[in-house]
């Protein structure tokens, strides 16, 4: 029997997992816990200072890229000049909402709208619309063409 190495291993077992429960103990308890009221606000500019990090070439690969983290499922419903309307799903939000009422989505928030921003190269802005009854949340990014950002 060969040697594996850690790259052969990852190809054959996929990504690496974090449990749900795991994932949710830090961002539903430890993090309100430590930021308080503040919480939404911060987890949106955490959200924008991780899309810098990692920046992305278009929708489909912020798509992609909500797949890879864990975040849900998320999809294009609509798309005008101005604005674009975005859902997210997955069986952890559903019982997020289900299991917190005061739940937020504004680190998903914070990095579509710097995403959309570098993308577009203007200003943008993503506001969060949970469903709870169908266990969704809607995103609807807006911009405005005069303004332009610098890279």
């Amino acid at each position: 029997m060969s040697e594996l190495t850690t790259s052969e291993l990852k190809t054959e077992s996929g990504p690496p997992a974090v449990p749900a429960f795991g994932y949710e103990l830090i961002r539903e308890i430890l993090v309100p816990e430590l930021l308080g009221k503040d919480t939404p606000e911060i987890l949106y500019w955490a959200g924008k200072r991780i899309a810098r990090k990692f920046p992305l070439d278009s929708i489909e690969e912020t798509i992609r890229f909500f797949h890879d983290a864990g975040w849900g499922l998320l999809s294009v419903k609509e798309e005008s000049r101005r604005e674009m309307v975005l859902e997210l799903t997955s069986d952890l939000i559903s019982s997020r909402l289900k299991d917190n009422p005061n739940t937020t989505f504004q680190l998903e928030a914070g990095f579509i709208a710097q995403q959309v921003e570098g993308q577009k190269k203007v200003a943008a802005e993503a506001f969060e619309h949970p469903n709870k009854r169908s266990a969704r949340i809607q995103f609807t990014i807006k911009w405005d063409k005069n303004d332009a950002v610098s890279e």
